[in-house]
Parts: C-alpha cells; structure tokens; sequence
C-alpha cells in the first residue's frame, strides 16, 4: 500500500539553511519576541506564536556552506550586537592586507591597496563553523531547523507559492520504491522564503515560472575553488590577507587568487574564475592547482598540509542581474537572488541583510495577513533603500566591465569607481555565460593553460583526490540528480565544436568519457558531485539540469 506524504504547516519557510535564511529567522523570531514583551506589558494579551522553520538538504547545518570567508561585520552588529562576545566563531581579525600581481615566477606588491580590497577589522570565519553557530542561535529563539529535508519543487495554490514538497528518500537508480522507502514531505507556508544558495533549482523554476528576470541582465557567475591547508609556524601570520591578480590566468580570463590565514596556522587559499571565460579547453581546477605552484604560494605551503578542499559558484552579475525578488506568497534571498560586491569579493554581509529585510517584510505581511506580491513587494524596495542596496549600486557594472580582458577591465572598474558605479555606459549589457564560450574553429590564440598540470600529490592533486578531502557522498543507488536531456549532442555536435567541456569546467570530476565495447560512453559521477552548479550554468547547450539530490548527500563541510 502507497505510503503517504506527511503534511506539515507552518507560517513562514526558509529554504536552505546559509547565513541569509538563519538571519532572516533569528530576525523573525526577535521580532516575535519584541512583539510578545510588549503584548504583555500592555496587560492587553495578544501575544504571537509563530512556526518558523528552515529546512536544508545537507545532512547537518554548515555541511554545505563554503566561502572564502571574509565577513564584513555590518550585518552581525545591526542583528546581534555584542556577537562576538556571544561565543561566534571568529578564526581571526583581518590586520593587513594586501594586492600581488603574479607573473609566472614573480610577483608585485600595489602600492596601495584598493578601497575596496582594504578588509582590516573585518572577520575571518570558516561559513561552515559559523552558520552552525546561527542556526543554533535561531534555534535557541524559537526557530524550527530540519536538515536532510531536500526541496524538490514548488507547491502552487494558483499562481501563489503555497510551499515545497521535498524529494523522496529510498529510490533506486531507475525510480523504483527500495526497502525503506519515504515519500518526500510536503511543507506548506503562508510565506516561502527561497534562500538556496547559488542557482537553486526552486529559484531557477520560478524566475522562469514568474519571469522575474524580465528587462534585466542574466546572472553572470564566477567559479571559486577552495582548499585549507595547514602550514608551518614560521610560514603563518594570523589575520594577513593577500589578494592576487595574473597568473595563471593570463589576460583574458577574469579572476585571481586569495590566501587567508585564520587561526591554529591554518590557511584558506585558493582561485576564482569567472564563467563568462571563452576558451573551452579552459581547465579552472588546474588552474586552481597551478596557483599553488607559483613560487610565492609554495614558499607558504612549503611543509605544510592539505586538510580540506571545496568548490561554489558565486553570483556577480550584480544589481542589474538581480531578478524581482517578490512574489505571490514567496521571497528570494541571498545568493539565490545574487546580493554580492564582486568589487569587494564579499556577499554574507549582504545575504545576511537580505535575510532581515525579508524577515521585516514578512511580519508587516502577517499584522496585514497579506502574502500578494504587492504586499511582499516592501521587500524590494528594503533592499533597494538599505544598506545593501546603497552598496550594489556602486558596483553595478564591475563584473561586465571585465568581458573584454584584463586590462580594460581595470580601467573601466577605476572609471566606475571614480563615477560611483556609472562608467562610460550605464547600465552595460551582458549574456549568459553558456553562450560565451568560443567554438573550437573560432578560437584564436593560444588554448588551454599550457602542458599538461602534473599532480605531485604534495603541492598539486587531481580532483579524485581532492573530492574526498570534501567529505562528499552520495548514496549511490539513487536516481542520477543531473539530467542530461539529450545526450547525442554530446556524442556529435558538443565533441566537434567545444571538445566536451563539461570534463573542464566541473571541480569534481563527475562528466567523464568511457569507451565501452568500443563505444564512447558519457559516465556521470554524481556520487563526486559538489553541489557548485557549474555545469548548470556553462554548458554551451544549457543540456545540463541539476536537481536536488536525495537527502543528506553532497559535501560535508566542517572548516570550509
């Protein structure tokens, strides 16, 4: 007999459980509580009990979350003042910084460190440690927090978001019913919240649903990959930062490294490639592992030890990629919606801010008990008015700036910054990073990154390698999370005109091509899979669709 959904009700959900959903419900839950002391000072009753919950698909909190991190601490003071003193995971306090050009064995030091890389006093955090931390300071105000609840896809009321209905648990690879088998829950909201992280599924189905990309730029994204490494005392300087440009990614490519130095000699270093790149025998992941051969990484990593390693994909398109984050019953928020400075390389401040301003939105929606578009529409207008708002709009064309190449990027940036933001042309256009990938006959100039990267397994390793240093894992007799609708492009057309680079852009190695039986076969590693969203967002084909996988897989992050 068909096992059925369990139904649970809630007033207001929060999908996926990173520092914009947990300080949207440490927000909520303070507003609560605001509302109810005051009730009952009144000696009037009408107190409020709200069910707040936020549900993720990781197997526990911080398991998913990874940034380089540099926490701009604007939010954290206006949220919970005196959060450092309350126990918050800080690694260290920035204390100097820098910006390094790198040629292929040297290196320069600016003068000057730009105004928007200078980071002193700001927080060096592992995201991991610390949105565990958040998510435990929700929990202790009333918050409801479930992990290993995947949400699959949206529950309509109409054209109204009326909550999600997670995947089912205990599929075999063919869809059928395993021992043990769960229907996947339905969780219905009066307000949904979608604050998944970068191209969440849910988001991405109604951005198109609801077209709320609509006269806006597409989303243009950056590929980061990350290790942490411990190093030797004397190699260590807590709270130094170095930012660097050039090698190994030439003029072309837009990106550059960071290396952190956090606390217990502990390091977070590591390479962001933006995915409006042309070149399809570009590799990002061995660029990654030819970053840590420049003479200047490897004097640092000299003796030391590789403890972790990771990989996201970051939105960059900027204000003018930002989609309409309101609708019928539901809010987009943080990476999801794409509320980063790629000027400054930081966005938890601003998801974190995201997160108030939708949990402020929300509660003026519940006195009103109107969850419309025009009555979640405040939340626009917060972000645009806000703090963060004020702060997008200075960097509004930085990404696009840098589609011709290097070197006009720089000059274009330093013309905006002059402008506040406006440049020569305001706003300046862009396209998908699918379609901007050159064709192997149209590619001019040199491809690639040069010989083959040999991976020593000291300095260097290969992506196998690396994935287990994530902790990833996937059940693997479970339906395969990414489709690929047509896979006899990649057979002929991909082949011929791009050279299959699915087996480049992906930090994992999860798209491989067998032979067997003398065929060419497209293997699919899911089990490898990072949850980074790569291949969703470059494939030249748009051939390549992620889905939430089953609950409780993916990485398991603890110091990223």
């Amino acid at each position: 007999m068909p096992r059925e959904r369990e139904v649970l009700d809630v007033d207001v959900l929060f999908v996926g459980a990173g520092p914009a959903s947990l300080a949207g419900a440490i927000r909520l839950m303070q507003l609560q509580g605001e509302h109810n002391r005051k009730a009952s000072g009144s000696g009037k009753g009408g107190k409020v009990e709200l069910m707040a919950a936020v549900i993720e698909k990781s197997a526990g909190l911080g398991f998913h979350n990874l940034s380089g991190a540099i926490l701009d601490p604007r939010a954290m003071d206006s949220l919970m003042p005196g959060w450092r003193a309350q126990g918050a995971p800080v690694e260290a306090v920035v204390t100097s910084h820098e910006v390094r050009w790198l040629t292929r064995r040297g290196s320069v030091v600016a003068p000057i460190t730009p105004p928007p890389l200078a980071n002193k006093g700001c927080a060096l955090v592992s995201l991991s440690r610390f949105t565990k931390w958040m998510g435990e300071k929700a929990e202790a105000l009333g918050a409801d927090i479930f992990d290993h609840f995947p949400a699959a896809e949206l529950i309509w009321d109409g054209g109204r978001v009326a909550g999600v209905r997670c995947r089912d648990r205990g599929r075999d690879k063919a869809g059928g019913e395993k021992e043990g088998f769960e229907p996947g829950a339905e969780i219905r909201a009066r307000v949904t919240v979608l604050g998944e992280g970068t191209r969440g599924s849910l988001t991405r189905n109604l951005v198109e649903e609801k077209k709320l990309l609509e006269g806006r730029n597409p989303q243009g994204y950056a590929l980061g990959m990350k290790e942490v490494w411990k190093v030797k005392p004397a190699n260590f300087r807590p709270g130094h930062v170095s930012h660097t440009m050039g090698f190994p990614l030439g003029m072309r490519t837009f990106g550059g490294g960071f290396i952190y130095h956090m606390a217990d000699n502990r390091v977070a270093l590591g390479l962001v490639v933006s995915l409006d790149y042309r070149d399809p025998a570009l590799d990002p992941y061995e660029m990654m592992q030819r970053f840590k051969t420049h003479p200047f990484v490897a004097r640092l990593l000299d003796g030391g030890e590789r403890v972790a390693y990771g990989a996201k994909t970051i939105p960059e398109g900027g204000m003018y990629a930002l989609p309409r984050c309101s609708t019928d019953g539901c809010l987009i928020i943080g990476d999801a919606a794409g509320f980063v400075n790629a000027q400054r390389i930081k966005g938890i401040h601003l998801a974190m801010e995201s997160g108030i301003a939708a949990a402020e939105t929300i509660w003026g929606a519940l006195e009103k008990d109107d969850f419309s578009a025009a009555s979640l529409g405040g939340f626009d207008r917060r972000m645009q008015d806000g703090a963060a708002g004020k702060e997008m709009r200075l960097v509004r064309n930085f990404h696009q700036a840098f589609h011709g190449g290097l070197f006009p990027g720089m000059i274009t940036a330093a013309l905006q910054y002059l402008t506040r933001g406006r440049g020569l042309v305001d706003p300046m256009g862009a396209v998908e990073d699918a379609r901007t990938m050159e064709t192997i006959a149209s590619r001019r100039g040199p491809r690639g990154g040069g010989a083959p990267m040999r991976c020593d397994g000291k300095l260097a390793f290969t992506r196998e390698d690396n994935v287990f240093f994530s902790g990833t894992e996937h059940e693997e007799d479970q339906p395969c999370h990414l489709e690929v609708p047509d896979t006899a492009i990649c057979y002929g057309r991909c082949t011929e005109e791009y050279g299959n680079p699915c087996r480049l852009f992906c930090p994992a190695k999860v798209y491989e091509f067998v032979e067997e039986g003398g065929v060419r076969r497209l293997r699919i590693n899911f089990s490898n899979c990072l949850h980074c969203k790569t291949c969703d967002i470059k494939d030249p084909y748009g051939n390549i669709i992620w889905h939430c996988p089953e609950a409780g897989g993916g990485p398991r992050y603890s110091i990223m």
